[in-house]
């Protein structure tokens, strides 16, 4: 495994790190199976476990939290976020003081552990005053609850009005970022990942293979196999059109040529900007983890990312003016 710096904070995280998104722990036979999946992770060097409190209504928390207790604390880095409901309550949900406060109480019981080491807001809130979020959470770094926070999938305008409140009031600064990236959505690369880079904020991509559209299982002209997400998943079925079927099959081609898969090489397309700090992976068999670990040790030549870039039609946007 190789590390990075998680932005210009101190801590070192894993290239690729388990998620908990879609891990079904529906039933005992399906636990074990995703703790066999953090068995291999831990063994093969990966130190980032990613969760949220509403991931299988709390479900998922309480299985990492059990999940991790075989291993040393000290080794882990281990998330969770807040922001979506929790409850059927009027203030079970956002960014509020009140919510904040208790779903951070709520996660480090189900995780079984003192402290969050990265703590998301999981969306921008705009029923609540951003000073009463930020303030909230740089309250829970002074307490020891978390060590450092981040938010998932807000825009560069509504990071940089964190940032001048952060530095009015003198407040523990955001350190992470959590967007969704990949070859089909570049939107990061617009302008977040600079201003990521100009702010020293830390970028943890979540979806870097879209769903599962980029590991090679779904082809042209073929149904999605038994059991996948692409035979149950609305915004998943969504995506399995000719237009981007093509392109999977395409982007395929270039792997062989490498002498890889698709999974692989899609995630090491995608972990090839150093702002990048790790990839937030999911996995519902350890066999699939296995294969993406060969990501760490591939590098995309140059060239290949021309070919990408015109497959797609991808162009950083700029306003002449």
């Amino acid at each position: 495994m190789k590390y990075r710096q998680l932005g210009q904070s101190g801590v070192k995280v894993s290239e690729l790190a388990l998620g908990s998104w879609l891990t079904d722990v529906s039933d005992a036979a399906k636990q074990e199976l995703a703790a066999q999946s953090v068995q291999l992770a831990y063994e093969n060097g990966i130190n980032y476990f990613d969760c949220a409190d509403v991931y299988s209504g709390g479900g998922a928390e309480r299985f990492l939290g059990n999940a991790l207790q075989q291993f040393p604390r000290k080794e882990l880095v281990v998330s969770s976020k807040v922001y979506f409901p929790s409850g059927k309550g009027v203030n079970d949900r956002g960014l509020s003081r009140k919510h904040i406060t208790e779903s951070i109480d709520q996660s480090l019981t189900n995780l079984q552990t003192d402290y969050l080491d990265l703590y998301f807001c999981h969306r921008f809130d705009t029923q609540t005053p951003l000073a009463e979020t930020l303030t909230t959470l740089s309250g829970l770094v002074d307490q020891g609850k978390i060590l450092y926070y981040g938010v998932s999938e807000w825009t560069p305008v509504q990071i940089l009005k964190a940032e001048l409140i952060i530095q009015e009031r003198g407040l523990h600064p955001i350190t992470v970022v959590q967007p969704e990236y990949n070859m089909f959505d570049r939107y990061i690369e617009h302008e977040l990942l600079d201003l990521c880079g100009e702010l020293g904020l830390g970028v943890v991509p979540f979806s870097p293979l879209a769903q599962g559209l980029l590991t090679g299982k779904y082809r042209q002209g073929q149904p999605a196999p038994a059991g996948s997400r692409g035979t149950f998943q609305p915004d998943l079925q969504a995506q399995l059109v000719p237009e981007n079927l093509a392109k999977v099959a395409e982007l395929a081609k270039m792997a062989a040529e490498l002498n890889t898969d698709l999974a692989t090489f899609a995630l090491a397309w995608d972990k090839r900007d150093v702002r990048i700090s790790s990839l937030i992976i999911g996995a519902s068999k350890p066999e699939q983890l296995q294969n993406n670990l060969k990501a760490v040790d591939l590098e995309i030549p140059a060239e290949y990312e021309a070919r990408i870039d015109k497959l797609f039609g991808f162009k950083k946007f700029f306003r002449e003016i």
